[in-house]
């Protein structure tokens, strides 16, 4: 959920945002496959995964340690949940951020039980002492408990229970080298195809006692951004639309209207996205303009534009970042039904004015 500092109040969830709010939480649950054969998508990960745990069930041993990144909503926790039961071991569940102080990690490790797997999402938001601990942890199952304080400060070596340590982060680059080499197997979790998303659409909807046709699937699956958690997500809408719209059914016009009730277009895109597209293309003559005008230009502060608008228009070829400043793409235009006029700056020549006849001042 995103926070607003100045307000001091939660913002409401994008219904295409990939993080879980309480109700996804509680639904992903109940959805969750229980075993890589139920897993949908993420071949290559699967295949590499079950070897892994294979060969660890033959010598009867914990498996490697696994690191899994990628985008919010692919299914790293899911993937970590199937691994515990894969090995028929217990999980433990925490995060980086609740982990602040070496003490905390120290007492999670002390307390695991032989094979267990910890879960750690978010392991990049870890502190740095807890950090170097559990270097010594992954790679000796020992830790050092550090007891007093200056000269007189004496270090315990505490031995640990092999246990498996499954870590999750959307942002591989910040962990350090020494940590991500302690891992035995690393996997990147890939954006799904829309053909993938159906049957994870299909399987929901069974799993949740919706009757779907397969050109609703189709629909929905195509505006899910290849997110399974945001498929699953625009699934509960439309259902809510079929029951009290319709007679239930979920049909591929019964999936449009629904969407365009939330305002979901054909590609995904939602109010804040094609928001900030209207007034490149409008206001700007396609660009390039700087971040912070156009973050103006939308009433959005600037780091919602950069990180939550700007990463899928961006891959999805709509929206360019340049030195110089954002520009649009021929895409963009399309997409909104717009004619970019001789002098679009998004084009080739690249120019330094907007549409609106201004120089724009911001170069990022």
């Amino acid at each position: 959920m995103n926070w607003d500092d100045t307000a001091g109040t939660p913002a409401p969830e994008r219904l295409v945002g990939a993080s879980a709010d309480r109700e996804d939480q509680a639904v992903e649950a109940a959805l969750r496959p229980k075993d890589l054969g139920e897993f949908i998508g993420q071949e290559k990960v699967r295949e590499q995964l079950d070897l892994v745990l294979r060969a660890a069930r033959a010598r009867g041993a914990t498996a490697d340690h696994v690191l899994l990144s990628g985008a919010p909503g692919l299914g790293k926790t899911t993937l970590s949940m199937i691994i515990a039961a894969e090995m028929g071991a217990p999980i433990r569940i925490t995060s980086g951020p609740a982990i602040q102080h070496a003490g905390d990690l120290a007492a999670i490790l002390s307390s695991l039980q032989e094979g267990e797997v910890l879960f750690l999402d978010e392991i990049h938001r870890m502190s740095r002492p807890a950090e170097e601990m559990l270097y010594m942890a992954m790679e000796d199952f020992r830790v050092d408990v550090i007891v007093g304080k200056g000269p007189g400060a004496t270090a315990i070596p505490l031995e640990l229970p092999p246990f498996t340590l499954v870590g999750a982060t959307t942002r591989a680059g910040l962990l350090p080298p020494p940590l991500r080499d302690r891992f035995g197997f690393t996997a990147h979790m890939e954006f799904y195809e829309p053909h993938e998303l159906e049957r994870v659409v299909h399987r929901s909807a069974r799993l949740l006692d919706v009757e779907i046709e397969p050109d609703g699937a189709a629909e929905i699956a195509g505006r899910s951004r290849g997110t399974p958690r945001i498929a699953n997500r625009l699934l509960r809408r439309v259902r809510d639309y079929a029951q009290v719209k319709a007679d239930g059914v979920i049909t591929r016009e019964i999936a449009a209207a629904a969407l365009a009730v939330y305002e979901v277009d054909a590609r995904g895109l939602d109010r804040l996205d094609r928001a900030v597209l209207q007034a490149l293309l409008k206001l700007f003559g396609g660009g390039p303009v700087g971040l912070s005008t156009l973050a103006v230009a939308v009433g959005e502060e600037r780091e919602t534009v950069e990180e939550v608008a700007e990463p899928f228009l961006v891959r999805e070829g709509l929206l360019a970042r340049t030195p110089r400043g954002r520009i649009a793409t021929p895409a963009a235009w399309a997409h909104l039904g717009l004619t970019p006029p001789p002098s679009a700056s998004g084009g080739a020549t690249g120019g330094t004015t907007g549409g609106n006849g201004q120089q724009d001042l911001f170069g990022t």
